[in-house]
């Protein structure tokens, strides 16, 4: 609507486009807060996925050093067995 349009209503139908406008800005704002609330959960999700990547990461050297550590163990017994004899 133009400038010359909008100054030739009369109040009445001013105030029920003021009316409407109000009632579309509440159903936006509704919607904004909605898609806010999902970005939010999804990027909650991504943070943990990342998280528990981590984690297994983290997990794998503890795995891969505990099994060092038992092979060195067990080389060290085979080599005292093997002296024994």
């Amino acid at each position: 609507m133009t400038e010359k349009e909008l100054r030739r209503l009369k109040r009445a139908e001013l105030l029920e486009l003021l009316i409407a406008q109000t009632e579309e800005t509440e159903t936006l704002k509704a919607k904004l807060e909605q898609a806010e609330a999902k970005l939010a959960s999804r990027e909650l999700a991504v943070e943990e996925a990342g998280n528990l990547a981590e984690a297994a990461l983290r997990l794998n050297g503890v795995f891969e050093a505990a099994q060092k550590t038992a092979d060195q163990y067990l080389e060290n017994i085979r080599r005292r067995a093997a002296e024994g004899e």
